[in-house]
């Protein structure tokens, strides 16, 4: 082909693994929500809650010191050892702040550092869906290949162990967990954490396991890294942040632990395309892990009494709702309307100026079903649920 018979450079310049992944299935909301006025967000999963005024001063303390320089790659050690301290005292793992550990530009970032470090282009990465949109891009982006197993309503999005060990072939690398989960607030029981351990060992798996959520845990519920379980230590990428449980979204600071071999070839990655996670975000992060417990505690008292009254209140207006119990995300059925979730996210933004996001974005298993974040106001959450109410009413009446 000569060039001048060739597709414009702007038509083949993308890359086949970028043009395979569609654009965001949330964005397209938010595009509309930015143009109209009195609506009531439970799309974003972001915290209402500023950061903590001690760890905003932290930061701002931070910079008047002219702390303003590139830390280590592995970010500041002060972080690191506190963080090691924090997971041994709180799940009874234990990793050399030296080695081990890696401060990221938010777990989004270690998401992505792990994923790109380990695939090779073909390995076959088991994912549970629905699940965040944003894992299965960055397991495509890294040259690997994502493996649904799908997990439903009937059994509150309980992952079944038996269908990940029915999904392993030859080819698979690695498990994937992002739990507690965005978007249906399931957990992992202890019971299904074990039988997926002893499955990743009998059949020599990676398994990289996204705790963003960890302490935003309800009920009896209890969470358990799953790099404390026997024999996951050394096979196990485990990713954090403190953008959830400390309110510290816009800061972008989170964290990897493992084993010192892969860590070793993950920093490699971070330190070419990163260099280290901001300075002041790190300083601002250690004075959240030491000193800022009673603001988790504060914060999850007051997501737990919204997350009852979101859950009953989809109840009662006909839209059945299993009890999440992690993370700040409700996953209702809205099958009873007669709508798909994008026909329903559409209309009720548009119609009651309320946004939620459809399910059909989190994977197929998610369609059916709508994410609504729980983590705006009381007040907010009781009028959306009203304006939801009247929407929903309506559906039925139109109904033959």
């Amino acid at each position: 082909m000569t060039a001048a018979a060739r597709p414009p450079l702007a038509e083949r310049a993308l890359a086949e693994r970028v043009l395979a992944v569609p654009p965001s299935g949330i964005r397209k909301f938010f595009d509309i929500l930015a143009t109209m006025t009195d609506v009531i967000s439970l799309g974003v999963g972001e915290p209402d809650f500023d950061t903590p005024r001690h760890i905003v001063e932290a930061g701002v303390e931070s910079l008047r010191e002219g702390r303003t320089h590139y830390t280590s790659n592995y970010g500041t050690v002060e972080l690191r050892r506190a963080l090691a301290r924090h997971l041994e005292a709180r799940y009874g793992v234990a990793y050399d702040p030296a080695k081990e550990l890696l401060i990221t530009v938010g777990a989004s970032e270690a998401v992505d550092l792990a994923l790109r470090a380990t695939c090779d282009p073909g390995d076959e990465v088991i994912l549970h869906e629905p699940s965040y949109v944003a894992y299965e891009p960055a397991i495509v982006f890294a040259g690997g290949t994502a493996v649904h197993v799908a997990t439903r309503f009937d059994d509150d999005f309980a992952l079944d162990p038996a269908a990940v060990e029915a999904a392993i072939t030859p080819r698979t690398k690695a498990l994937f967990l992002g739990y507690p989960c965005n978007p249906t607030g399931a957990v992992l029981t202890p019971e299904i954490q074990d039988a997926l351990a002893e499955i990743a060992v009998r059949h020599d798996l990676l398994v990289y396991s996204d705790e963003i959520y960890d302490r935003l845990a309800y009920g009896s519920y209890t969470h358990r890294a799953f790099s404390s379980l026997p024999g996951m230590r050394d096979r196990t990428i485990l990713m954090g942040g403190f953008s959830k449980a400390y309110a510290m979204t816009g800061w972008r600071v989170g964290w990897l632990a493992a084993p010192a071999g892969i860590l070793e070839g993950i920093v490699k990655v971070h330190q070419y395309g990163i260099m280290s996670a901001p300075t002041v975000a790190q300083d601002a992060a250690l004075v959240a892990l030491v000193e800022g417990e009673p603001d988790v505690e504060r914060m999850l008292a007051e997501y737990d009494r919204r997350r009852r009254l979101v859950v009953d209140g989809f109840n009662a207006i006909g839209l059945e709702t299993f009890e999440p119990r992690g993370a700040f995300y409700a996953f209702p059925r809205i099958t009873s309307t007669g709508l798909d979730s994008e026909t329903f996210a559409r209309r009720l933004l548009e119609e009651e100026h309320v946004a939620v996001v459809p399910g059909g974005a989190f994977g197929p298993s998610g369609e059916g079903h709508v994410r609504a974040c729980y983590a705006t106001s009381y007040e907010k959450l009781e009028e959306a649920l009203v304006r939801i109410g009247r929407f929903v009413d309506r559906q039925r009446v139109a109904q033959p």
